[in-house]
């Protein structure tokens, strides 16, 4: 009789059964939910219903086992068929696990991290790995992998590839690998391999000067734009898949819901992005105008003329890229809009946490691990702010 049992270390289901005496466990990548349990009941019952009719290949339920060998040689001279010697028999190739691995976990992603994981796995991991039986990779090839990863040029011109992109691959690999060992029962050659060092960000806001030379500068049919990118700190797929519906003029505020990603809108990078924005200085005012201008066009608030909602990568090779070398500005990416929005925020003495929950953030770490050098008032070490609390302690004893 076989058992459907969970992993408690992952929350995942795996069958627990014998023939013959002998005991065997199958591991899955599904979570113990009551649909999942049904799904492999079925799949049991089928199982059991071959085994007493002596019919049971073991090969035809679980094509990519390691205990297809066990098996085989447990039921030498008993008559259940056998569709594959002993020496076909190994481990999937990569490439085979990674795309069964892909399909199973893509329940648990967002559309847009489910890009990402195909991308990498196309472009990168299959391409070097995809015809590697999983058992036989080993720790140097990953190495390897990484050695030539790093050498790849990175974007925007940069002559190498970052950090974090070299890690985001290496994760991938390293999940993969793990799932592949635990099911398979082969030791996993990823170990004691550590992620690399991130360089610290760097950020280049504008001031406040340049802000409003930008906005006074900028084609009319943008300032409106420009305005709510810069003092509301948005995102650049939230602004853009801004939908008139979530923007509340009665109560002030925007509701971030959605983000626009390849023309579709989605969930939002984190339940943490989910926030409500005060429309803050001339924001009100920008909205309120661009709602006349595009309120009955279009269910987007930034739209082309077709009422469609703004192909970034459009807009910042026609718009931006060309008004900062106009103004005589250092080229930046459009990002930097909401880099300056906080720390605007920061320099003007917001509190730290409330400047987090108004960008996104989960909390005010990357909030001082990014701006903290552009408001020195907040990281001062010179010791003038113990030396001011002192002169007021002392004024009061004068007193």
């Amino acid at each position: 009789m076989a058992n459907i049992r969970t992993r408690p270390e992952t929350g995942k289901l795996f069958i627990d059964f014998r023939i013959q005496g002998n005991r065997y466990r199958e591991q899955t990548l599904l979570d113990d939910s009551p649909k999942n349990r049904k799904q492999l009941q079925a799949f049991i019952q089928r199982m059991e219903a071959k085994i007493l009719l002596g019919d049971f290949n073991y090969a035809d339920f679980f094509p990519n086992s390691s205990n297809i060998t066990k098996f085989l040689r447990s039921c030498s001279g008993v008559s259940f068929v056998e569709s594959k010697t002993e020496k076909e028999i190994d481990t999937p190739k990569f490439e085979t696990f990674a795309r069964q691995w892909q399909t199973e976990k893509k329940i648990e992603w967002r559309a847009s991290h489910a890009r990402n994981i195909e991308s990498v796995l196309s472009n990168s991991l299959i391409k070097f790995f995809g015809k590697r039986l999983l058992s036989d990779i080993t720790k140097a090839e990953i190495l390897e992998f990484r050695s030539k990863l790093a050498s790849k040029p990175g974007r925007g011109g940069k002559e190498q590839i970052s950090a974090k992109t070299i890690n985001t691959h290496m994760s991938l690999l390293k999940a993969i690998l793990e799932e592949a060992s635990d099911r398979y029962s082969f030791e996993n050659p990823y170990k004691n391999i550590k992620p690399l060092k991130l360089q610290r960000t760097h950020v280049e806001p504008f001031s406040l000067i340049d802000v409003n030379r930008i906005i006074e500068t900028v084609r009319a049919d943008y300032r409106n734009y420009y305005t709510v990118r810069f003092y509301s700190g948005m995102r650049t797929g939230e602004i853009d898949g801004l939908r008139w519906e979530f923007v509340d003029f009665k109560r002030g505020i925007i509701c971030i819901r959605e983000t626009l990603a390849r023309g579709k809108t989605e969930y939002t990078k984190t339940d943490g992005s989910q926030r409500e924005i005060p429309m803050l200085g001339p924001v009100k005012e920008a909205l309120e105008a661009q709602h006349k201008a595009t309120g009955k066009l279009s269910p987007f608030v930034f739209c082309n003329t077709e009422g469609k909602p703004l192909d970034h990568n459009n807009i910042t090779k026609r718009v931006w890229y060309p008004l900062l070398r106009h103004l005589g500005l250092k080229i930046r990416r459009p990002y930097q809009t909401r880099h300056t929005a906080a720390t605007l925020l920061l320099a003007s003495g917001e509190n730290p946490e409330w400047v987090a929950r108004f960008l996104g953030h989960a909390s005010t770490e990357m909030l001082f691990k990014v701006y903290s050098r552009y408001i020195p008032n907040l990281t001062r070490q010179d010791g003038s702010a113990f030396e001011q609390m002192l002169g007021v302690q002392e004024e009061r004893v004068d007193i």
